[in-house]
């Protein structure tokens, strides 16, 4: 079975941007095709995430980057959409034509607008990644996690100080990404305290607990093994894992993450390895309590007990496993679509020694966590440098 391997990648900045989306798209798509050492030509088919769901009214998005990139015009193209794992799910779909045999090279691009939409329609398009017969009432999908977190509160203690303090990380973290959409390093006063600046949303989450609603897009290249031989870089999977959960909160522990915690045991196995083997971990932090009970949900900390980490520095960038180096989205941002090809794009550009912002030392060993809705659809890689 052919082994697939990201050979390049463009990431173009987050934040606001006045590009229409083909163009975000194109300009990302011909960065990595150039960067992988490769010509469109080379390209077999495309796999495009765009979550959309009516931040947009134009669809067919697995079109649109030929429309300004005519040289992809003709390339067989797709477009998935998973909720927040959304660029996760075209990963995967890439690296599974292309483990099958299907595809020899495929391009991803995964890419969102969001700031042109109005703040109703975001919302309205973020709260339908939620179970709406039931969950409608929390009003916003912060309104989800708020519901999350007071369970957590009341059964393991106030933990405000503790989702702040993972707030405080990665806005630190973020500051040094020149891709961030925010790269202001806000400090553990200014998280922790409710003002004005710094309102609930979705009591007790905080503005600071909340991630970013972004502009952004982001490409990889990936090919099979004969291709990435002779490519300027190379980075494979060790391990993956996908695994669902019941969609609506009433009928499982929101607090467990069952299905996160299936794939990243499901990478972690296939990789042969414990996950403080890992020198790195990307994790999906769209609020500060999912990367709290993603801790717990790998296996960092037992269950409420995942403020020890921070306490410890354990998750620190010179900690025993830094936890979201780039900023996670919480300061860089969460384009939906673009948001698992950016885990990505940037672990794979860490363990190339290339990354944008804070350059972990030597890694060997890059965790990827990506999850769709409140950790309904799940996605875990474990990568690792091969050339």
């Amino acid at each position: 079975m052919p082994k697939p391997a990201i050979i390049g990648w463009s990431h173009g900045r987050f934040g606001r941007s006045d590009s229409p989306l083909p163009e975000m798209m194109a300009d990302v798509a011909r960065d990595a095709i150039a960067e992988a050492g490769l010509d469109p030509a080379d390209i077999d088919v495309v796999h495009v995430g765009v979550y959309n769901n009516g931040l947009s009214k134009q669809g067919f998005e697995a079109a649109l980057p030929g429309v300004v990139f005519p040289e992809l015009a003709l390339t067989p193209a797709h477009r998935h959409e998973n909720a927040c794992a959304t660029g996760s799910t075209a990963v995967f779909a890439a690296h599974d034509s292309i483990a099958a045999g299907r595809h020899r090279t495929a391009l991803v691009i995964g890419a969102e607008r969001m700031t042109q939409a109005s703040g109703h329609d975001v919302n309205e398009t973020l709260l339908s990644a939620s179970y709406r017969e039931e969950e409608e009432h929390y009003k916003s999908f912060a309104g989800v996690f708020g519901e999350i977190a007071r369970q957590y509160f009341n059964r393991y203690g106030d933990h405000s100080a503790t989702l702040a303090t993972i707030a405080a990380k990665n806005h630190a973290n973020g500051s040094h990404n020149p891709l961030a959409h925010m790269q202001k390093d806000l400090g553990y006063e200014f998280c922790s305290t409710v003002s004005e600046k710094n309102p609930y949303v979705a009591e007790p989450l905080r503005r600071t607990d909340c991630s970013l609603v972004s502009d952004g897009a982001v490409a990889l290249v990936m090919a099979a093994e004969d291709i990435a031989a002779s490519a300027p870089q190379a980075v494979t999977w060790r391990g993956m894992g996908n695994a669902n959960d019941v969609m609506p909160l009433s009928k499982r522990d929101p607090l467990e993450l069952a299905g996160a915690r299936r794939s990243m045991a499901q990478a972690l196995d296939a990789a042969g390895i414990g996950i403080y083997d890992l020198d790195l971990l990307e994790t999906h932090d769209c609020f500060t309590i999912a990367e709290l009970l993603e801790y717990e949900a790998f296996g960092l900390a037992e269950r409420g007990q995942g403020h020890r980490l921070l306490e410890e520095g354990t998750t620190a960038v010179d900690g025993a496993l830094p936890v979201n180096p780039s900023g996670g989205l919480k300061a860089k941002g969460h384009p939906i679509g673009a948001t698992g090809v950016s885990m990505h794009a940037l672990a794979g550009a860490q363990l190339t020694g290339r990354s944008p912002g804070i350059q972990i030392h030597e890694p060997e060993l890059a965790g990827v966590f990506n999850m769709g809705g409140a950790a309904v659809s799940n996605f875990a890689s474990i990568l690792e440098r091969t050339r």
